[in-house]
Formats: structure tokens, sequence, C-alpha cells
């Protein structure tokens, strides 16, 4: 179960990665459209504006998985305090799971239940009802990248707690 755990993890990162840099690529061409359409040719799409847009979101929620699977997340004063003894980092560990927790499973549960609960009323059963002005799609697409994200980031928190060690991209172990 360990390893099928850790091997998941991996894949999702290997594919959300590849994800992401498609996002990446979507909003940086989409705003050249819209740049050269408006300086070029004075008459800008409509639509490149919310590409652009939608795109960096998924973007940014794509991102914030593939830092948390290399623990490359934000690391406040790193530098001015000394390495910690190894009891106090099972500690640090710890707490930053209990956070991760904390935050990542009522966003998952509001994605599909309401406040009074009930399916009808979750975040996406709300978005499933509206559409993007300028795109005509389902906002639902957008905003499914919300729960996607914080269900990528429990798998990968299951993975390391079932001993995942952070690897580089030539796959050798990080400190």
């Amino acid at each position: 179960m360990q390893h099928f755990i850790i091997s998941t993890s991996d894949r999702l990162h290997l594919i959300i990665r590849r994800v992401a840099v498609f996002a990446v690529c979507v909003m940086f061409l989409t705003v050249v459209v819209q740049i050269i359409a408006r300086y070029v040719f004075s008459s800008p799409p409509v639509w490149t504006e919310d590409v652009a847009r939608y795109a960096m979101v998924w973007t940014g929620l794509l991102g914030a998985t593939l830092s948390f699977k290399t623990r490359s997340d934000a690391v406040l004063m790193d530098s001015v305090f000394p390495k910690r003894p190894h009891y106090l980092g099972l500690l640090a560990e710890a707490i930053q799971s209990a956070a991760v927790l904390i935050f990542v499973l009522p966003v998952v549960y509001f994605c599909f239940i309401g406040l009074r609960g009930g399916f009808a009323k979750g975040y996406l059963a709300r978005q499933s009802g509206l559409t993007a002005d300028t795109l005509g799609i389902p906002m639902v697409w957008i905003s499914v990248a919300v729960p996607l994200s914080m269900i990528i980031i429990l798998i990968h928190l299951f993975a390391r707690w079932a001993g995942d060690d952070v690897l580089d991209e030539t796959g050798t172990e990080l400190d």
C-alpha cells in the first residue's frame, strides 16, 4: 500500500507538471494574441482576457500541488534559525500536516457539500449553473481546479506520511 500511494503521488506530479506547463503556454499565447490584436489591429478579441485569466487560475492551483510535492513551498526565516534536531523535525512535520488538513479538508468538503448539507448547494453545483460570459462554457470547468488541486495535495500528503522522499528532477534525494 505504501508503494502504491507514493507511486500514485509521483505519477500525478508528472501529469500535473505537464498540465501546468500547458496552462502557462495557453496563458502566454492568449496574452500575446491580445496584445498584437490590440496594438497592431486595434481590435482585441473579447475571449482572450478570460482564457488567460482561467489559465492563470489553473496554473496557480496546479503549481501549488507541484510546490507541495517537491517541498519547495515558501519557508520563512529558514536561514535565520539553526537546523532543528530530528525530534523537532517530526513535530514540525506533524504541525505542518495538521495545518494542511485544517485548510484542505473543509475546502474539499464545501466544494461538494453546501453549508446546510446536500450536493445541490456545494461550490461546484453552484458553479455548474453559471456560464462564462465571453466563452459560453459552464464555470464548473474552471472551478473544478479548486477541489482537484486540494485532493492532489492530500494525495501528496499521504505520500509524505508513507515515507516519500523529496527528489530533484534527476531523481536524486534532496535534504
